[in-house]
């Protein structure tokens, strides 16, 4: 009961100084092409109903159900114009036109991200194999995965699917 009323206390003090009870967004550094310096963003947390009705099936199928697109069936499979590649669920920039290469495989595939910062991995033993998930770092959506047998200089290949990407040209 002490306890209690102590709580009641500090809420009352707290709303009297102008505290606010909201939850502050959790912001995160990531790096801005278009700005060319890190920069400090706010992450995205959309209910499913809010991303249902932000995305196309399919979007919302690969980004926020960690699907994929069926090989060689995506638009960026075979695209080369120069631009960055954002996310189709928030809009960070992840991949430049720079660091794109044919894997063959039926995806886009990337040597590196714009910025470290701007991908999360995950273990992912999903389909009884292990790999690594590449996420959004802002919004969390399901990008695809990275393997360790691309091109030099990385040796990585960033295989995404085309629809949890937007390409952006370059002007």
């Amino acid at each position: 009961m002490k306890t209690t009323g102590l709580l009641v206390i500090m809420l009352f003090a707290g709303l009297s100084a102008g505290i606010s009870l909201a939850t502050a967004a959790e912001e995160i550094k990531v790096y801005s092409v278009e700005q060319g310096r890190y920069v400090m963003t706010e992450k995205v947390d959309k209910s499913a109903a809010e991303w249902r009705e932000q995305l196309t099936r399919e979007e919302y199928h690969i980004l926020r159900e960690k699907g994929t697109e069926p090989a060689f069936t995506g638009k960026y499979d075979k695209h080369y114009a120069k631009g960055i590649y954002h996310c189709a669920g928030c809009g960070l920039e992840l991949f430049s036109s720079a660091d794109k290469f044919d894997s063959g495989t039926g995806w886009p595939s990337f040597t590196a991200p714009v910025a470290a910062e701007n991908i999360a991995t995950k273990d992912d033993s999903s389909f009884f194999i292990s790999r690594t998930e590449v996420l959004c770092a802002r919004c969390g959506g399901h990008l695809g995965h990275v393997f360790n047998d691309g091109p030099k200089p990385t040796g990585l290949r960033y295989c995404m699917n085309s629809a949890s990407l937007e390409f952006v040209a370059s002007k």
